[in-house]
C-alpha cells in the first residue's frame, strides 16, 4: 500500500471571534491556491488515489477537495474521524485494512501534531522521531501490510512550496 500523508493548507487563524470551533476554521485564499499547486504537481507527477479520507474539519475537508476535484475523483472522497487532531492511529489504520477492495494508493488528509506522529510511529515504532509537516506539505509511505508499529517506508516527504515549483 502507498499512504500519502497531506497537512491542510494556510488556514484562518485559531481563536478568531469568527470561527470560535477550531473545527470550522476554513482555507485561506493563499491556502487555497498553493493547494491547487499541489494538486497540479500531483497531476505532473501521474499520482492519483483509490480513496481519499479526510478529517471532517473545515480546512482539511477544503483541502482534501481540491485535490479530489483537479484529480477528478470527488466520489473517492471520504470523511474520517480518525484524522481529526488528537486522532487514534490505531483506529486510522483498522479503518484502512477494512476498506473493501484493498487500496493500493491512499491519501489522508489531516492535521499537525497527529500526522507527524503518525508518519513517525508507521517509519519507526515510536512518535518522537523528528518529522516535521508543514501546511500543504505531501509524504509517501509505502507498506506490504499496514498494522499498529513500524511497518512503512519513508519514500519522500515534500513541502507545499516544492510542489508548488512543480506543478
Amino acid at each position: 500500500m502507498n499512504l500519502y500523508l497531506l497537512r491542510h493548507g494556510i488556514a484562518a487563524e485559531p481563536g478568531s471571534l469568527e470561527y470560535r470551533n477550531d473545527s470550522e476554521r476554513p482555507l485561506t485564499d493563499e491556502g487555497e491556491r498553493k493547494l491547487q499547486h499541489v494538486a497540479e504537481a500531483l497531476e505532473k507527477l501521474e499520482i492519483t488515489f483509490d480513496v481519499i479520507l479526510s478529517s471532517p474539519f473545515v480546512r482539511a475537508w477544503q483541502t482534501a477537495s481540491i485535490v479530489a476535484e483537479s484529480l477528478e475523483i470527488s466520489k473517492k472522497l471520504r470523511r474520517c474521524e480518525p484524522l481529526i487532531p488528537g486522532g487514534s492511529l490505531k483506529q486510522l489504520i483498522q479503518e484502512l485494512n477494512a476498506l473493501k477492495p484493498a487500496p493500493n494508493d491512499v491519501l489522508l488528509v489531516g492535521h499537525e501534531p497527529s500526522l507527524s506522529h503518525h508518519i513517525s510511529f508507521l517509519i519507526s515504532g515510536h512518535a518522537d522521531a523528528a518529522v516535521t509537516m508543514k501546511k500543504g506539505a505531501l509524504c509517501k509511505l509505502s507498506a506490504d501490510s499496514l498494522r499498529y508499529g513500524r511497518c512503512a517506508t519513508l519514500e519522500w516527504l515534500l513541502t507545499a512550496k516544492l510542489m508548488g515549483a512543480m506543478g
